[in-house]
């Protein structure tokens, strides 16, 4: 193909691609809104709140009516709703839990005070987000550069580094120390997090682990061109889809949901769990994460057994080796 041609298709190419990247990065965002969202509702009314919520936001909340107050506390503390909405003769009450998602919090005081007809209406938030970032949004702000900083890992290890073990080698210090760093930089400089800090340590270890080990054994088992699959497939799915800045419920169906199933979603629900929630709902994501990491691992084994195969050219030096002997 001739030079001019050929740069012609790649600066097409790259214009597909560009295209294809503000798609997959503001259409999550401007399509945010409730869908299913869990929701309690007590007290003694509490289910002339569940209809009125029905009849205002059809499929907007997946609502479950709990026994008292502490009923519905508990749902929060123990990750099963984002919010909810007591019933008092006095009026409603919200209870939020914004470490879960400020925006839900945020849209769920609004729907209060709209069905009470009053500007305000008495909030508590059990389970809040870190003093120093309140609206959640240094949270969600770590997601991106975790997974370019993984996979400019990858790349480096693939490209610098010819021997498969040491690869893995090289992606698994990656993750540990750049899991003890950030968990630092998180809890410490930044002050964003809160909770145990090895414990908050060992989920980004996951999840650099995870990014970094699949891009580099996807090209270590297919070749370099497992490295624009892998980046490709955690930028523009991975990314937009992690809810970092919202929650899976507010993103399109069933795009929310194949989020979660990506490290980035998984590493982002994993994480509020063990540094808001004491763990509390923690068994899925890190089911996700532990699931990507095998896979690595076995992507790993397949290019090891590719890397001692010998190459068709050395196959024939072998064979005119053999004919001259």
């Amino acid at each position: 193909m001739q030079t001019p041609v050929r740069a012609l298709m790649l600066g097409a190419a790259a214009t597909l691609l560009q295209l294809v990247m503000v798609i997959a990065f503001a259409w999550p965002a401007t399509h945010i809104e409730p869908r299913d969202v869990p929701l309690v509702v007590a007290g003694p009314q509490s289910a002339a709140v569940a209809q009125q919520l029905e009849q205002r936001q059809p499929g907007a909340f997946d609502i479950e009516e709990r026994a008292d107050e502490a009923a519905a506390r508990q749902a929060l503390t123990d990750r099963e709703a984002y919010g909810a909405i007591v019933t008092t003769p006095t009026g409603p009450r919200v209870i939020v839990a914004s470490a879960a998602s400020p925006l839900i919090a945020q849209q769920l005081t609004q729907v209060a005070q709209q069905m009470a007809g009053v500007k305000t209406v008495p909030v508590q938030d059990v389970v809040t987000a870190d003093a120093d970032d309140p609206r959640g949004s240094g949270f969600g702000a770590m997601a991106l550069p975790l997974i370019m900083s993984g996979i400019a890992g990858a790349v480096l290890l693939t490209f610098l580094i010819p021997s498969v073990a040491w690869r893995l080698a090289g992606a698994a210090t990656f993750a540990v120390l750049g899991g003890l760093g950030t968990g630092w930089l998180a809890q410490g400089w930044l002050s964003i997090l809160p909770g145990s800090y090895l414990a908050v340590s060992g989920v980004m270890m996951l999840a650099i682990l995870a990014v970094t080990g699949t891009v580099a054994g996807l090209a270590a088992a297919v070749g370099r061109a497992g490295i624009g699959l892998g980046a490709l497939t955690f930028l523009l799915l991975g990314n937009p889809l992690s809810a970092a800045t919202s929650a899976p419920e507010l993103l399109p169906q069933p795009w929310g949901m194949i989020g979660q199933l990506l490290p980035p979603g998984a590493g982002v629900s994993l994480l509020r769990s063990v540094a808001f929630f004491d763990g509390a709902n923690a068994g899925g994501p890190l089911t996700v994460l532990l699931a990507w990491v095998a896979a690595a691992l076995v992507l790993f084994g397949i290019g090891a057994v590719r890397s001692r195969r010998p190459r068709p050219a050395e196959q024939a030096d072998h064979r005119e080796s053999a004919l001259a002997s």
